[in-house]
């Protein structure tokens, strides 16, 4: 078992720019990255071409390449859980514009992905979740933690630097 700090040791080692801290940090958060994103997938339609997995993958990768301090582990998960939104929003928006004939090319494999099956509309959340932030973006904030992130409410509060509800 790993120590608790050493998330967040390894966090500030990528963040000094030592790549080899990238490796050993993977393996520490794995299991949570996963089960953030398979929690993605129970609200996406059925016949999604993304998996988990890659979600998972291109999600770290995007994360460890940033360059900005992550405090610990509730901040980087958070942080994940931001990104994984943002993959699946992006991949939402493509499959919206070829439903749409933007005239774009598009391979086999995305064609066969649009699926009637309805799930998540990752583009309308993602308006609500921008009208929420211009009304109040640290009620935007919480909502991308809790749902998004998976977060507890401890580990939210920590994360957003504030106490703890009564």
């Amino acid at each position: 078992m790993n120590e608790p700090g050493e998330v967040t040791r390894l966090l500030s080692e990528i963040s000094q720019g030592q790549k080899e801290a990238v490796n050993q940090l993977l393996p520490l958060v794995y299991d949570e990255l996963h089960k953030l994103a398979r929690g993605y997938f129970r609200r996406e339609r059925g016949e999604h071409t993304l998996q988990p997995t890659a979600l998972v993958h291109e999600a770290y990768l995007k994360l460890v390449d940033q360059r900005a301090p992550v405090q610990n582990r509730s901040h980087f998960l958070a942080l994940a859980a931001t990104q994984m939104r943002r993959i699946l929003l992006d991949y939402a928006r493509k499959h919206h514009a070829v439903r749409r004939g933007s005239g774009q090319k598009v391979s086999l494999e995305d064609t066969m992905a649009i699926s009637t099956e309805q799930g998540l509309d990752m583009i309308s959340l993602d308006l609500a979740m921008q009208k929420l932030a211009t009304l109040d973006p640290s009620q935007a904030h919480l909502v991308e933690l809790r749902f998004f992130g998976g977060l507890s409410v401890d580990e939210t509060a920590q994360v957003m630097g504030i106490s703890r509800p009564p």
